[in-house]
């Protein structure tokens, strides 16, 4: 609820509001139209007042850094997501190898044919 969290925050309820219409917060609603502020939604709030309040960013600035911040963390996932694949791949490799029964090639100088005579 929005009393709850500008409390919680030390934020007037109209800030609050204000942030949802820029589009910077979008709490869920109840059915009685309440706004129902999730974990994600506080999380976003304190980086959005850590911003505003600490580094003097305007809430354009804000929008722009929190963009930023969603499209690296959707990076870093598509990377953490490529990287288990290439580690999956090479745990496959590695049990292959270590099924597969040995086998190796061995260099060897041509020989020399001798004629025998029979009898």
């Amino acid at each position: 609820m929005i009393s709850v969290v500008s409390k919680r925050f030390d934020v007037h309820p109209q800030t609050l509001r204000l942030y949802e219409r820029e589009g910077l917060l979008k709490p869920s609603r109840t059915e009685g139209n309440t706004r129902l502020y999730s974990d994600e939604d506080l999380n976003r709030l304190s980086r959005i007042l850590r911003l505003t309040r600490d580094l003097g960013v305007n809430l354009a600035g804000v929008e722009v850094v929190l963009n930023m911040q969603e499209v690296m963390d959707r990076m870093e996932h598509e990377f953490n997501d490529l990287l288990e694949s290439l580690r999956e791949e090479l745990r496959k490799r590695e049990k292959e190898t270590r099924t597969r029964p040995s086998q190796a090639l061995v260099h060897a100088r041509p020989g020399r044919v001798i004629p025998i005579k029979k009898g």
